[in-house]
Order: structure tokens, then sequence, then C-alpha cells
């Protein structure tokens, strides 16, 4: 019987080789993803004979398919002209910027938003920068710091935080503010004291409301079956039922709420789930 199996994640090859420069002192380093593939793979197919169906590079005049060594990249600088841009055009434009990582600055972690957080990666030292990384790392560390800089990977500069994590530099990209919508676009309650008022929220409501944050807090353990990827499971038993000839099992109708309903009342549902949240950790 066909068995639906996750296949093993080699450990990958670096994207990107160069040094940190951090004042003085240079640390070449390997940039390595710190995030693998977990989407479900699905191809392609003919459902006729279940046949691959490929995608492929077709010249828009001719109609014919090109080959890889034909594929150039190119800028359109005006409508329907182009600039062809060479992978050694791009490293001869700045040298010094596509090999190093350039630290301008050391801040608190607190201090970086959230939302400007994009992609992870590992930083691993070459055997002749592994004291000097160590220094980084400890020096980081002993500070309660993160290091900013700045990097090019292939044609775009990132800016990225340099963060201590145990034995390991992580290399965080950051997006730019202009990358963000403007929060002032959106219709949002106010905060703070202002925000309490018999016109908003009640005292007591919001006293419930920190009771159940309370009731709920715990440590973070990512590893912990609560935050396995339940989707995914469901998708895998799927396709393993499936492979092995058996019907696929209907899910149930999910209940639809309908428009003018009766109004919530927030305090008993928030004791509700207060007293739900109590019982579940006993």
């Amino acid at each position: 019987m066909p068995h639906v199996v996750e296949r093993g994640h080699d450990m990958p090859h670096a994207i990107w080789t160069g040094t940190i420069s951090f004042g003085l002192v240079t640390i070449p380093v390997q940039l390595l993803p710190a995030v693998q593939p977990r989407e479900i793979a699905f191809h392609l197919l003919d459902d006729r004979d279940l046949s691959p169906i490929h995608n492929k590079r077709v010249n828009e005049r001719t109609g014919e398919e090109v080959a890889w060594d034909h594929v150039a990249k190119g800028f359109e600088v005006d409508k329907g002209h182009f600039v062809l841009v060479t992978d050694a055009d791009l490293r001869a434009a700045n040298v010094e910027a596509t090999q190093t990582i350039d630290v301008l600055a050391a801040v608190c972690a607190d201090e970086i938003h959230p939302e400007l957080l994009d992609a992870p990666y590992y930083l691993q030292p070459e055997k002749a920068g592994r004291k000097a990384y160590l220094l980084l790392r400890e020096a980081l560390r002993s500070a309660k710091r993160v290091a900013l800089a700045k990097i090019v990977i292939r044609t775009r500069q990132h800016l990225a935080a340099i963060v201590p994590d145990g034995d390991l530099l992580l290399l965080e990209l950051l997006r730019y503010p202009y990358e963000l919508r403007d929060v002032r676009e959106l219709d949002l309650p106010g905060s703070g004291t202002e925000a309490v008022t018999p016109a908003t929220v009640t005292q007591a409501e919001l006293d419930l409301a920190r009771q159940l944050v309370a009731t709920i807090s715990k440590p973070f353990d990512p590893a912990s079956s609560e935050y396995r990827d339940t989707y995914r499971d469901d998708v895998l038993a799927l396709i393993e039922r499936k492979a092995a000839g058996a019907a696929p099992v209907a899910a149930a109708p999910q209940p639809v709420a309908e428009a003018g309903g009766e109004v919530v009342d927030i305090v008993a549902l928030l004791k509700r789930s207060l007293d739900e949240a109590k019982r579940a950790r006993a």
C-alpha cells in the first residue's frame, strides 16, 4: 500500500558568501536559508491520463521555446525598449556592497517593530573567521543589543538585524518602512485610558479580559503539539487515504452566522471563556 511520508531536508547550500564588516574587523561568513519549504507540493496534471504538465519559456514574437542559455535579464527603460543587464554587470556596479555585510549600529531588539521582520537566515563563519564571529556574538549578547547592517542579496539591498541566538548569529532581513502601508489609513479604536469609557468598554469588561489573558499565559514552545500545522497533517492524511484507494471523508458543514442576530453579551462570553481556560489549565 502506498505510504505518504515527509521527505528529509539536507542542509541548504550557502546563497551568499562574503564578510561581516564590524568596525575594522572583517568576519568571513556564509549566509544560509533558515527556512525550508513546508508547503505540500502539487504537480499540474492532465486529468485525462495524469501526465505531468510543464511550463515552457516561450518567445513572445515567434512562439518558439527558449533554452535557458538564451534567457537574459532586461530592464524596460521605455515601452518595449529594454537594456540587457548581466550578473557581471550587477557585480561590477558595486563590488563592495555585494561582498560585505556592513554593520551600521547596535540597537535594542525591542526597538525593531515586528512588522519590519521579513526573513531569517543563518550566518555560518568560515574557518578563518570563527574567533571574530564568537567575539561579535558575545559582545552583542553581553550588551543585550542586535546589530543593524546592510547587505545586498542577488540584486537588492536589504536592511538586516544580526541577532545572537545561542551559538548562532541569526541574520533577519528587515522591510524598509516604505514597504508597509500607513496605519493611519485604518479605522482603529483609540488606545490608553481614553479607550475605556462607557461608550466603548467598561472597566469590568477590561478586568475580565485581563484575567482571561493572565489565565492563558504560558511560556512559548514552538515545538509543542498545540502549534502543529494541523491543516498540513490533515491534507497529508487525505492524500494517504486516496493513495490507498479509500474514499475521501466529507467535511461537516460549518454553521454560517446570520446578519441581524441577537446582541452579544461580551461579559457573559468573557466569563465563560475564563471558566473554560481555568478548567483547561487545571
